[in-house]
């Protein structure tokens, strides 16, 4: 794989480290002001914190027995750039970036909700227990090691020393793992009812000592799956905070000043308009070279370019018909990533009523997308998947990706989580048909079209709006009334977590491990769903999910994929994005330090430099 470097004037050098780094974060509405100049919020951790002797180091890469009974090995740490070039690092003036909306500061594993959970893991303030490198290999962050049992239902984290909480809150113990990780299944989290189950409190769950922890999951749990819930950063990503802390202030005060284990320390916030961080000195992993870092909230994109060029921004999200202005700033870069953002449709309302499952209300078989029967083999059935078929061959989208892309992306995969696995399709792919769209329609009966609402999922994918606009121009083209709707993702997710939203939306995500680490956003017992119930693919993904031999899931996986495309029934693939991201002309890329746990989001701010003569 082959990763550029686009300079100003238009040549390319090629990278051997790839960089995994894609914009962040949803519309908002918020202005472009400044903080007004005062002390820190929170005292630095320089008079608290013990480093361990390894600080200036990024942690040691602990690679999982995968069912070995042994402890997993620990390979030797790789220096950080910064730390080892300089020796001990003394952080020096501000870093800024500019998305488009943050919400409020709140975090808390009991009740993080969107868009905080993308926001929170970019800074990042807190920390998983475990991370995935720029080759997609998992690796220890807060867990120094772990290994799983040979039957798949033990699992052992081994945790790192001397790693503090903000805020005086002392040292990180296995006791604040577990109370963590019961937090999150009270919580919103789009793997809520998975981390509850995995985490429940019964035997064989027990704290061993305060750097050693073990988890009995009760199933056997398939460990390339499980790993994504305890990664940091992502969309469905978990971190650590301080147990003292919220029983000392509670939740909602906890909230607004976390004690977590991250890099970076919020001292101060104003909805609306900035979430201001101060490094951690001599932080247990890694000491940012600047000693605050600034996300500013700004809707506008010629507002965040203007910020860029005139060099208040160093870096900041950006479509991508922003790249030949940015390209005009003395000394500015762009950096890509191939494959980085999958762009799904999701085509919402198939909620087909479920034994011991409550019915739900967004289900209307009145619907021309939604059969009033679940049998596959029903004229009913039938009809209904012609509509979705026809939503799907109406978008162009090759068009999309040369227009609204320009040329940054492709559409090679037909179905959302199956990026680099194309084969187990079997050659199935969406061929652009608006002719055939519009006898589909006719013979499902709807000879005049119908009504249908559309939405993109703002959560900073590149150019989420735009596509989604030209979709809803295409089914316009077909016949179809289309109502596009614009609102926050704070406001939208409600509907898609209680299953009343009734229409389609244009979601983004991120290439995925196996298939099955995304099919938990299609259960019932999960708050998140992608506007599928069936007790078809009901059973079949819970299957899947349990298959810890590899040739079993992977069948699996070809089954269920087959029966997603064959049915048009949801995450319908239009294309994959290639991440553009600009750097401005006072740092340096930090390509080899990026996480690649979700590639929607920039991550490793801690690792940026001060650009160099």
């Amino acid at each position: 794989m082959k990763w550029f470097r686009i300079s100003r004037n238009g040549t390319i050098t090629l990278v051997i480290a790839a960089l995994l780094l894609i914009p962040l974060i949803a519309c908002g509405t918020a202005g472009e002001s400044e903080p007004d100049a005062q002390q820190p919020a929170a005292a630095s951790q320089a008079s608290q914190q013990q480093a361990p002797a390894a600080a200036t180091q990024p942690p040691a890469a602990a690679q999982s027995s995968s069912g070995q009974s042994a402890p997993a090995p620990t390979a030797a740490p790789q220096a950080a750039s910064s730390d080892a070039a300089a020796g001990a690092v003394e952080p020096m003036g501000t870093l800024n970036t500019g998305l488009k909306e943050m919400g409020p500061f709140f975090l808390h594993p009991s009740n993080l909700g969107n868009p905080q959970i993308f926001v929170h893991g970019t800074a990042p303030i807190g920390e998983g227990l475990l991370q995935q490198d720029l080759n997609r290999e998992v690796s220890g962050l807060l867990a120094e090691s772990w290994e799983v049992s040979e039957d798949y239902l033990t699992w052992t984290f081994r945790l790192n020393k001397g790693v503090m909480f903000h805020k005086g809150y002392g040292e990180m113990t296995s006791e604040d793992v577990l109370w963590t990780m019961r937090q999150w299944g009270f919580s919103k989290h789009p793997r809520a009812g998975q981390l509850t189950t995995f985490w429940e409190d019964r035997p064989g769950t027990e704290i061993v000592d305060p750097y050693t922890l073990k988890v009995h999951t009760g199933e056997p749990v398939v460990e390339v799956i499980a790993q994504r819930w305890h990664m940091t950063p992502g969309g469905g990503s978990t971190f650590i905070a301080s147990r003292k802390q919220t029983e000392e202030l509670g939740v909602e005060e906890a909230s607004t000043q976390i004690a977590a284990t991250g890099p970076w320390e919020i001292v101060d916030f104003r909805t609306g308009e900035f979430w201001k961080m101060e490094a951690v000195r001599d932080h247990w992993r890694h000491t940012p070279e600047f000693a605050e870092f600034i996300m500013w909230e700004i809707p506008e994109e010629a507002s965040r370019l203007a910020g860029f060029q005139t060099g208040k921004l160093d870096t900041f999200l950006m479509s991508f018909d922003t790249i030949p202005s940015v390209l005009e700033v003395e000394g500015a870069e762009l950096m890509t990533v191939p494959n980085a953002v999958e762009m799904g449709l999701r085509i919402y309302g198939n909620w087909y009523p479920i034994e011991g499952v409550e019915a739900r209300s967004g289900y209307d078989p009145e619907l021309p997308w939604v059969s009033p029967t679940d049998d596959v083999t029903s004229p009913e059935w039938e009809r209904a998947a012609k509509v979705r078929r026809a939503l799907v061959i109406a978008i162009d989208r090759q068009a999309l990706v040369d227009t609204i892309l320009s040329g940054y992306g492709h559409i090679n995969t037909p179905m959302r989580n199956y990026t680099g696995f194309e084969h187990y399709l079997d050659g199935r792919d969406w061929e652009f048909s608006p002719d055939r769209a519009r006898e589909l329609i006719e013979e499902a009966g709807y000879p005049d079209g119908f009504s249908i609402t559309l939405t993109p999922s703002l959560r900073g994918a590149p150019a989420e709006v735009e596509g989604c606009e030209a979709i809803s121009q295409m089914w316009g083209d077909i016949g179809l009334d289309v109502n596009f709707q614009r609102v926050p993702y704070g406001t939208l997710r409600p509907q898609l977590v209680g299953r009343t939203y009734q229409g389609a939306t244009c979601h983004a995500g991120s290439p995925l491990p196996t298939p099955a680490t995304g099919f938990g956003s299609y259960l019932s017992a999960n708050p998140f769903n992608r506007g599928l119930e069936h007790w078809w693919s009901e059973s079949k993904m819970i299957e899947a999910q349990s298959a810890v031999d590899p040739a079993e899931r992977e069948s699996l996986e070809r089954e269920i994929g087959q029966f997603l495309f064959d049915n048009a029934l949801t995450d319908i693939n239009y294309y994959t994005i290639d991440a553009v991201w600009p750097v401005g002309p006072r740092i340096e890329p930090w390509t080899e330090y990026v996480r690649t746990t979700d590639v929607r989001q920039i991550n490793g701010y801690e690792y940026i430099r001060h650009r160099r003569p």
